[in-house]
This record gives structure tokens, C-alpha cells and sequence, in this order.
């Protein structure tokens, strides 16, 4: 097994009722599609936020490419990695590679980039639509592309197959499963899904009521003995219909 690229010790948001994330301990290894999976307001999102330090943890720490994450160099760290977490946004009224120019100056990467992940994301040919006349796939592509720039080694992704149909969920799968081969990153994906963390992951971090329950490879959770679902609705005590 690969060294881990992230690692968290203890990472806690909230306090007593309020808890919404508690001592999770990460362990995701380099180069690996890691699947964040559970139910709606299990924490996933809180837990991927406390990761690239948009919020601060109540306790815990946070390590990537083995330095602890402080105030003094989380730039530095996150200039290594690419996000998308919620929502993408955009200015509708400019192209998608008018705002590829925007995000890539903001992001100090450079402009030969653009084209790069513009054909990694399969927009290459709509790269002069406005951004506004792009399909909810077309957006998410496009928000893809631009967690891409600077060619990061870690790439985070909060539910990137959210409202997609089922021709879009297909490709964006793909995608990710290809990137640890075509890009050498490191790829965690968070769903609700347990069949879409199945054909992506390799890693899978079970997480319910902001408890880590399980970690561990997609084999392993397998040998476990009963169907997939089964084991996931056992451990999130059914919480989600599948």
C-alpha cells in the first residue's frame, strides 16, 4: 500500500448535541480514488471542509504529504490540491474559458493549463459557450476542470454526480477512475450513493452521525459476507434507501 497523502488524528467539529464531526482518523493512501460515502448530513462535506481548512476543527489535526496543516502554511499545502466542493459558480454571463482565464490567475496557473484540462474534461468545443447556456453536466465538468489547474496531486470532490443524468454520472465516473492512471493523483469523492462509490473507489471511508465506521479497501468491505447494500445499510443502521 502506497504512503498516505492525507491523514487526520482526532479531527472534531461541534461539541456535545452539536457534533458534527467526531474524531475521525483518515488514512487515504497516494493514488487511490478514496470514496467518502454516507448518508445525507452524515458530516461528509464538514469533514471535506475541516480537510482544505475553509472551516477550523474543534480538536484534531489535519496532515497532507506528511506536514501538519496550520495557518502558517495551509496556502502552501492547498497550492497542491483542487476542489469542488458544493456548488460550482460561475459567471454565466462569460464562456467557460473566460472563466478558466479568471480561475487560473487567481490560482497562479499557468495559461498554457487551460486547453489541457479544457480536453481532459471533454469542453474543449463549448469553450465559447457562456457559461449560462451550459447544462447542469456541462457545469460540473467545467468545475472540474477548474479544481485541474496547477495540476494537483490531491483532488476533492463533494458529490460530483449530484443531478446529473445517467449518460453524465457515466462519464464523470469514468473520469475520475482514470485520473490516479492518467494523472497521478490522489482522488476522494464523497457520495450518498453507495453504487456510485462501487465503481469508482478503490478506498472507501463509511462515515454516519459524524462517525467514521468503517475505512478500508473496497475488497474488505466485501468480505464482510453479505451484498454491498446490505453491509451499508447495517452499518448506517438504514438510514438510506439505496
Amino acid at each position: 500500500m502506497n504512503a498516505n497523502v492525507i491523514e487526520t488524528n482526532g479531527l472534531t467539529k461541534g461539541t456535545g448535541s452539536q457534533m458534527r464531526v467526531n474524531h475521525i482518523d483518515l488514512r487515504i493512501p497516494e493514488g487511490c480514488v478514496y470514496g467518502f460515502l454516507g448518508p445525507n448530513g452524515a458530516g461528509k462535506t464538514t469533514t471535506l471542509k475541516l480537510l482544505l481548512g475553509l472551516l477550523k476543527p474543534t480538536a484534531g489535526d489535519v496532515i497532507f504529504f506528511g506536514q501538519q496543516m496550520t495557518d502558517k502554511n495551509r496556502l502552501s499545502i492547498l497550492r497542491h490540491t483542487g476542489s469542488l466542493i458544493e456548488s460550482p459558480s460561475f459567471y454565466g454571463h462569460l464562456t467557460g474559458l473566460e472563466n478558466l482565464q479568471i480561475a487560473a490567475k487567481l490560482k497562479k496557473a499557468p495559461a498554457s493549463e487551460i486547453a489541457k484540462v479544457l480536453q481532459t474534461v471533454r469542453l474543449y468545443e463549448q469553450k465559447d459557450k457562456k457559461v449560462k447556456q451550459y447544462s447542469l453536466g456541462m457545469k460540473q465538468r467545467l468545475g472540474i476542470a477548474m479544481a485541474l489547474l496547477g495540476n494537483p496531486r490531491v483532488l476533492i470532490l463533494d458529490e460530483p454526480t449530484n443531478g446529473l443524468d445517467p449518460a453524465g454520472i457515466q462519464e464523470i465516473r469514468e473520469f475520475i477512475k482514470n485520473l490516479p492512471v492518467t494523472h497521478q493523483m490522489t482522488v476522494i469523492v464523497s457520495s450518498h450513493l453507495l453504487s456510485e462509490i462501487e465503481l469508482m473507489a478503490d478506498m472507501v471511508g463509511i462515515i454516519n452521525h459524524g462517525e467514521l465506521i468503517f475505512q478500508g479497501t473496497m475488497a474488505a468491505l466485501e468480505a464482510q459476507g453479505d451484498g454491498l447494500e446490505d453491509i451499508f445499510l447495517k452499518l448506517t443502521g438504514g438510514s438510506e434507501s439505496l
